[in-house]
């Protein structure tokens, strides 16, 4: 399923990733902002592989304009746990739709799926996002050191059937 906006930014078109996507996955998640400070470790050797795209359900958004096509934002769906793993959008381009872009994708191909919710385990920064979008917060992860030493809020998007 593709599914296209036209935010602040422009056009934006979400598309199924692939392999060659990687590298530029990797290079948003080591560049958020979200992740600098206490949280930087946790992302400084982070890599989206071509294998883990192949494996899972990984959308990116795209800019579609003249001049170039530019990945500005990704999700990841792990259909066997029911899980977000990953959503990510660029700094640059956060405030202009495409973080709800991509929650709306993955509700679709959650639906579509067969799933009825979807759990997030989310980044402390993020909370106010996930509560924005319409996911219902349904305890704490707890701290998994030494990658993770802080906990983390969890969600539950709720998948309403067709």
């Amino acid at each position: 399923m593709k599914s296209s906006i036209t935010p602040r930014s422009g056009p934006v078109t979400v598309r199924r990733a692939v392999a060659r996507d990687a590298r530029r996955l990797t290079r948003l998640v080591r560049g958020s902002r979200a992740y600098e400070g206490q949280y930087a470790d946790m992302v400084a050797d982070y890599r989206v592989r071509p294998d883990y795209i192949e494996a899972h359900r990984v959308f990116v958004a795209v800019t579609d304009d003249e001049r170039e096509s530019r990945v500005i934002g990704f999700y990841s769906l792990l259909l066997a746990s029911g899980e977000l793993d990953l959503l990510f959008v660029a700094d640059e381009a956060q405030g202009r739709g495409i973080g709800r872009l991509l929650v709306a994708h993955m509700e679709s191909e959650a639906r579509a799926a067969g799933l009825d919710r979807v759990r997030v385990v989310s980044h402390p920064p993020a909370e106010g996002f996930y509560r924005g979008v319409g996911a219902v917060r349904t305890g704490t992860a707890p701290a998994n050191p030494p990658a993770v030493g802080w906990e983390r809020p969890e969600f539950d998007f709720l998948i309403p059937p067709a």
